[in-house]
C-alpha cells in the first residue's frame, strides 16, 4: 500500500539479503520508523512488544525469525529453541503456530548446512502468499460493498464500520478487512469508514486512520462505544473486521470489543463480516471456547501516549495510582452473530459446513 504516495510492504529484506526490515508500529501515528531484525531475539521482541502486530504479519515475522535463528546456528537444538521462543510471544493469533509448524516441518528433515537458504526462501514464500491471499480476500469481499453501493443515490457513500486494524500493516500488504475497502475506493465507489479508536492501544485511531488517510479513503475516528449508536441511527451499512483465530464452527476471536460490535450489528440488522486468510482457521478447535485469550499488562490500559501542542511525545497516566487494570486483548464472537466469513476462496456462512465448502481438504485433517 502507500506511504506518502510510495508503495510499501510491511516487511522486506535489507541489501544484505539477510537482515529483516519492518516498521515499528508502536510509534504511529506520529512516526513510522524502520527497525532492523538481525537475530532471533529481535524478531521475538518485535512480536511480543507489538512493534509488529496483526495475525498474518506475526506469522511472516515468525518465519523470518526462524530464518535468523538457523542463520546463526543451524543445529536441531537451535531450531527447536527458536520455534519455542517465538511460539510463546503471542498466544491468540493462530498464524504464529501455523508459520512455525510450516517452517519446522520444512527444515527439520534437512541437513543443517541447507537450512539457512531454505528458511529464507520459505519465509519469503509465506510473505508472497500473504499478499496474493489478501488481494483475493479483497476481490471476494468487493461485491459485498458493490451490492450496497447499487442501492445508494449517486454520490452517497457506503458507510463501513471496522474495528482495530486489519489493514496492510497487520499483514504483508493489502490487509484483510481493508482489502475490499481499498479495492472499492480504487474503483471509484464512494465510501466512508467509521474507525473505532480501539482501546487500549488505539490501533484504529493510530494505525487504521493512518492507512486510510494515506490511501485517501474518507473516514472518521469514533470512540469504541459509539458504534452501537451509529448503527441504531442507520448510519452503518455494513461492518467488516479481521480476526486472529477462527474455530472450526465459525466462532471468531478478534481484538477486544469486537463481540460488542457484533451484538449491536445483530440487534440492528447490520451485516457483520469477518475477513480472514485460511491460515487463521484453527481446524483443531471445535469452537471458540478453546481459543486462548491473551492478557496483557495493565499499563497498556492505564497509560496513553500522544503528541503535545509543542510537538513532544509524552506518556501520561489516565487511571488513579493503585487502581488495578484488567487487560484482555481479545474476545470471541459467536458464529451466530457473524453474517459471513470472507476468505481468499470466497464468502461462506460462519459454520463448519460453510468453511468446509471452501476448504474441503480440511475434512480429512
Amino acid at each position: 500500500m502507500r506511504i506518502d504516495g510510495e508503495h510499501r510492504r510491511s516487511v522486506w529484506l535489507a541489501e544484505d539479503g539477510r537482515t529483516v526490515l519492518t516498521f515499528d508500529q508502536t510509534r504511529l501515528p506520529h512516526a513510522l520508523p524502520v527497525i532492523a531484525l538481525e537475530r532471533l531475539e529481535d524478531a521475538a521482541a518485535a512480536i511480543a512488544e507489538m512493534k509488529i502486530r496483526g495475525a498474518p504479519l506475526i506469522g511472516a515475522i515468525a518465519a523470518y525469525g526462524v530464518a535468523l535463528a538457523v542463520r546463526a546456528d543451524p543445529s536441531d537444538d537451535a531450531l527447536a529453541r527458536a520455534c519455542g521462543l517465538l511460539a510463546a510471544t503471542r498466544p491468540t493469533a493462530v498464524n504464529l503456530r501455523w508459520a512455525l509448524e510450516r517452517m519446522r516441518a520444512l527444515l527439520a528433515p534437512l541437513p543443517p548446512a541447507r537450512r539457512e537458504e531454505r528458511a529464507y526462501a520459505e519465509a519469503a514464500a509465506i510473505c508472497e502468499e500473504d499478499v496474493a491471499i489478501n488481494r483475493a480476500i479483497g476481490e471476494r469481499g468487493l461485491p459485498l460493498i458493490e451490492a450496497v453501493a447499487r442501492r445508494k443515490r449517486p454520490g452517497e457513500p457506503v458507510r463501513i464500520l471496522t474495528h482495530c486494524n486489519a489493514g496492510w500493516l497487520a499483514t504483508v500488504d493489502w490487509g484483510t478487512a481493508t482489502a475490499p475497502v481499498y479495492l472499492a475506493h480504487r474503483k471509484g465507489i464512494a465510501l466512508h469508514v467509521w474507525v473505532d479508536e480501539t482501546r487500549p492501544r488505539n490501533q484504529g485511531a493510530a494505525i487504521t486512520a493512518f492507512e486510510l488517510g494515506q490511501e485517501g479513503v474518507p473516514h472518521t475516528v469514533i470512540a469504541d462505544n459509539a458504534g452501537g449508536h451509529l448503527m441504531r441511527q442507520g448510519l452503518v451499512d455494513l461492518c467488516i473486521v479481521g480476526t486472529d483465530r477462527v474455530a472450526r464452527n465459525g466462532d471468531v476471536a478478534n481484538k477486544i470489543g469486537t463481540y460488542l460490535k457484533a451484538l449491536a450489528a445483530f440487534d440492528n440488522a447490520v451485516p457483520f463480516y469477518v475477513a480472514l486468510p485460511s491460515s487463521t482457521i484453527d481446524w483443531r478447535l471445535s469452537d471458540g471456547a478453546g481459543i486462548p485469550i491473551e492478557e496483557r499488562s495493565g499499563e497498556e490500559l492505564a497509560l496513553v501516549t500522544g503528541r503535545t501542542a509543542d510537538g513532544r511525545i509524552e506518556t501520561v497516566r489516565i487511571t488513579p495510582e493503585g487502581s488495578a487494570c484488567g487487560n484482555w486483548a481479545f474476545d470471541v464472537t459467536p458464529a451466530r452473530l457473524v453474517t459471513a466469513l470472507v476468505t481468499e476462496r470466497g464468502v461462506c456462512p460462519a459454520s463448519e459446513a460453510g468453511l468446509l465448502s471452501l476448504f474441503p481438504e480440511a475434512a480429512a485433517a
